[in-house]
C-alpha cells in the first residue's frame, strides 16, 4: 500500500477508501495513515492527499446511502446477505439512533468499525435529505480524517523507519500477513460485538467508552469496577 502511494496514485487513494466505505474489511484510517506517511517522506503533496481521502471517504458513504435510496428494501428482502448484515430490527434500531441523536450517531459511526456501512445504508432506506446526509457526513469526515492524516504525518518519519528496517529481511512480510490477518479477524469481531450491542443495547453505542475502547470497554469498565469495590480485598 505504501509503494502504491508512493508512485503519487491520488487515485488510488480515492479508490481504496471508497472501497472501505461500501465493505471492504479493512478500517479506513489504514488508506489514511498510509496517506499521512506518503506525504511526510514527500513521495506524496500533503494539499492534494488529504482532500483525496476526505473525497474517497464520502465517495464510499454515498455509493453505501444510494444503495440504501434505490435498492435497500428489495436487497434485504431478496439477498441473504444483505438481509443478514442488516435484519428488519436492526434498521428500526439503526432509525431511532439517527432520529435521537442526529449528527451525532453518524459521528459515532465513524468510529465503530463495522457499523459505519449499515448507519449510512439506513439513513438511505429511510430517505434522509441527501444534502442533510452529505453534510452530516462532511463534518465528521473532516474531523476524523485530519485527525488521523495529520498524526500521521507529524510522526511519519518514525513511522517509515520503521517500515524500512521491517523491510530489510523476511520479517517484514510475516509482520504484514500478520497485522492484515489480524486487522480482518478484528474487523469482523467488531462487527458482530456491535451488531450484538445494536440488537441488546443500542444507546450503549453512542457511550465515550465504547468509542474509546472498543471491544476492551467491558473489561475495562469492569476492572475499575473492582477497583472501586471496598470489600474486593476483604472477599480476596
Amino acid at each position: 500500500m505504501f509503494d502504491w502511494f508512493e508512485r503519487g496514485s491520488y487515485l488510488g487513494i480515492i479508490l481504496f477508501l471508497t472501497l472501505t466505505g461500501i465493505g471492504l474489511p479493512v478500517p479506513e484510517e489504514v488508506p489514511i495513515v498510509a496517506a499521512g506517511v506518503a506525504s511526510r517522506a514527500a513521495a506524496l503533496k500533503w494539499y492534494y492527499a488529504l482532500p483525496a481521502c476526505l473525497v474517497g471517504a464520502l465517495l464510499g458513504d454515498s455509493l453505501m446511502y444510494a444503495i440504501g435510496r434505490f435498492f435497500g428494501e428489495k436487497i434485504l428482502k431478496d439477498h441473504p446477505w444483505w438481509s443478514g448484515f442488516l435484519t428488519e430490527q436492526r434498521e428500526k434500531t439503526i432509525e431511532n439512533l439517527i432520529k435521537k441523536h442526529g449528527i451525532k450517531a453518524f459521528f459515532a459511526a465513524r468510529f465503530l468499525v463495522g457499523l459505519r456501512s449499515p448507519f449510512y445504508l439506513t439513513a438511505g432506506i429511510l430517505r434522509v435529505p441527501y444534502r442533510w446526509f452529505l453534510l452530516a457526513d462532511f463534518i465528521c469526515a473532516s474531523i476524523v480524517i485530519s485527525i488521523f492524516f495529520g498524526l500521521a504525518y507529524l510522526f511519519g518519519d518514525r513511522i517509515t523507519g520503521l517500515i524500512q528496517w521491517a523491510e530489510r529481511g523476511f520479517t517484514a512480510i510475516v509482520i504484514t500477513a500478520c497485522v492484515a490477518a489480524l486487522t480482518v479477524v478484528a474487523f469482523f469481531s467488531f462487527r458482530r460485538r456491535r451488531m450484538r450491542m445494536l440488537d441488546q443495547d443500542p444507546e450503549a453505542l453512542l457511550e465515550n467508552r465504547e468509542l474509546l475502547f472498543g471491544p476492551a470497554a467491558d473489561r475495562i469498565a469492569e476492572t475499575v469496577h473492582l477497583g472501586d469495590d471496598p470489600d474486593h480485598g476483604e472477599r480476596k
